[in-house]
């Protein structure tokens, strides 16, 4: 019985082990790629530690820094994340290199923003910044997309402008809109990269998206 007993111990603690091995490498990968793209410090000064589930309805996948086309990204994605229940969340997305990462003049524009999310249940939080698809302009190389989840200290009051037109998104900056906030570092993120070639800027589809 005895050796049974122990038998389990020494399974119990060598799974443990795994999880925990899992878990840090995890996190480490998280924090690697936000900081090799320079998300970090150029959006938040602390990576997220949790990657959070970002999917378009166009079957594209964001997966730290991957390149997507912004013409599969033009649809509200679907966010998850580790959600606990009863608790709100903010999301947001962000483009920290317009109008270019050369000249980040602009930086950040504001794509998306949606507070008091029960969950992760995005659809049912408020909407303080409608969703705008990726639109980098023609020739300016890889943007980069940031989406980020917030834990709220519970359904707060957000005394922000309701934006929908893309003039107004321009010189937003999510790390001091979190702190306004109190709403710490966030706890979950993605991000990826799209571009518009010169080439492309002739396709009708960027020309409006892009306002021309």
């Amino acid at each position: 019985m005895f050796r049974i007993l122990r038998c389990l111990l020494i399974c119990s603690i060598a799974v443990s082990m795994v999880n925990i091995r899992v878990f840090t490498r995890a996190m480490s990968t998280v924090a690697k790629s936000f900081s090799a793209f320079g998300v970090v410090p150029d959006v938040i000064p602390v990576a997220p530690k949790d990657l959070a589930t970002v999917k378009y309805p166009s079957g594209a996948v964001v997966c730290q820094g991957n390149v997507l086309s912004p013409i599969k990204a033009q649809v509200i994605p679907q966010v998850s994340w580790k959600a606990s229940p009863g608790k709100y969340y903010t999301v947001a997305m962000i483009d920290p290199d317009t109008p270019s990462p050369e000249v980040p003049k602009f930086r950040e524009f504001n794509h998306w923003l949606v507070a008091n999310v029960p969950g992760d249940n995005v659809t049912a939080g408020e909407t303080l910044t409608t969703y705008f698809g990726p639109t980098p302009p023609p020739g300016t190389g890889l943007h980069r997309y940031v989406v980020l989840v917030y834990q709220q200290t519970g359904k707060l009051y957000f005394d922000e402008s309701r934006l929908i037109f893309a003039v107004t998104r321009i010189w937003f900056s999510i790390h001091k809109f979190a702190t306004k906030y109190g709403l710490g570092t966030p706890i979950a993120g993605n991000f990826y990269q799209s571009e518009v070639s010169l080439g492309l800027g002739k396709v009708p589809l960027i020309n409006s998206l892009l306002g021309r």
